[in-house]
């Protein structure tokens, strides 16, 4: 089996299934190559997996053209039985090419299917996305796949590197810092959590905003802006509680690493979070931009050591029972052979 996967994005949760998808894959045997933009900090993850090429479709621009004749020369020598495409921007690039299984993976809503032309199967991680592309008409194959993740083995980052001491309560919350990531209402709860610390792990045009937030609630001095990590693990790791304050998350991979670390979770009830989680089993659900309902959550996971316990063991029988590595490869794998996930 090969696999030729093509992914335009930056940094990300799609970026990081991508990673953790061709590692499963590559344990089952898979032969693969990727096609990405330069300069992607998972580059040199992902290249323990298979070859990289490096290379940027733009739809109106003559360099579309050599892009174009660039991917017909890595078909002609790979020979692919599976093209997968990743999100919408390399669905626009994916070939017409017949003697492979041609996929889209969809992780956001789509608006229109005009991207999806060379598409036959379209891959959505959620019902609910699935449930979107069937009302715009889509009539060819539709697959519900979701994501798992798994943490990587890491040193546990030294509190001492963020300027946190030991013994206090840390928050920590990651992603891009775009306004639906909903940073902005973590900041504003978490000045009403008195003495605990944030990280915020992540870059994005948000970030000059956000710091001028926590300027303005007056709480620098226990907030602290990380940058964007490949490893979140050993942030996580060395954190108390996960915060996943968005507005709107189709389906929320930040939300299985918090529980892959064995972390407490709190969210907010966007789309992706409201479906993977069961409030007061897995994680405490919150409504969005409720900044006071948020911060109460957090003090309810700081003070009372039986529901962080409660939460980590349901984030874990959660994993195991629905975001299981195995589940998701195998149902990969089926699809790649047969053009079905379904057993």
């Amino acid at each position: 089996m090969k696999v030729l996967h093509i992914h335009f994005g930056k940094e990300g949760g799609a970026e990081r299934f991508l990673v953790n998808l061709a590692h499963s894959l590559h344990g089952r045997g898979v032969e693969q190559r990727v096609l990405i933009r330069p300069d992607r900090t998972w580059k040199e993850e992902i290249g323990q997996y298979g070859q990289v090429y490096e290379g940027i479709f733009r739809r109106y621009s003559p360099s579309r053209f050599l892009f174009a004749a660039r991917l017909r020369l890595i078909l002609r020598d790979f020979q692919p039985d599976v093209i997968m495409a990743w999100q919408m921007r390399a669905s626009r690039a994916l070939p017409n090419y017949k003697k492979a299984r041609r996929i889209s993976r969809l992780g956001d809503y789509p608006h229109h299917l005009n991207y999806y032309r060379n598409s036959e199967i379209l891959v959505c991680n959620t019902p609910d996305i699935a449930r979107k592309v069937g009302e715009l008409g889509w009539q060819r194959g539709l697959e519900v796949i979701t994501n798992f993740t798994y943490s990587l083995p890491g040193p546990v980052v030294s509190r001492e590197t963020l300027q946190t001491p030991e013994g206090a309560f840390v928050v920590v919350g990651m992603g891009r810092f775009v306004r639906r990531k909903g940073f902005h209402t973590l900041v504003q709860a978490m000045a009403k959590v008195e003495n605990a610390y944030l990280w915020l792990l992540g870059e994005g045009i948000e970030r000059e905003n956000l710091e001028r937030l926590v300027d303005e609630f007056g709480i620098r001095h226990r907030v602290r802006f990380a940058g964007w990590q490949t490893n979140v693990y050993s942030f996580l790791a060395a954190a108390d509680v996960l915060a996943v304050p968005s507005t709107h998350e189709p389906l929320g991979n930040v939300c299985l690493e918090g529980w892959c670390a064995e972390k407490p979770t709190v969210s907010t009830r966007s789309e992706g979070p409201s479906w993977m989680m069961t409030d007061e089993k897995d994680g405490l659900l919150v409504d969005c931009e409720d900044f006071e309902a948020l911060a109460a959550a957090i003090r309810r996971v700081r003070d009372d050591p039986a529901l962080r316990q409660r939460l980590v063991e349901g984030g874990r029988q959660t994993m195991r029972e629905r975001f299981s590595e195995e589940a998701v490869t195998d149902a990969y794998l089926r699809l790649f052979s047969t053009g079905t996930s379904k057993p």
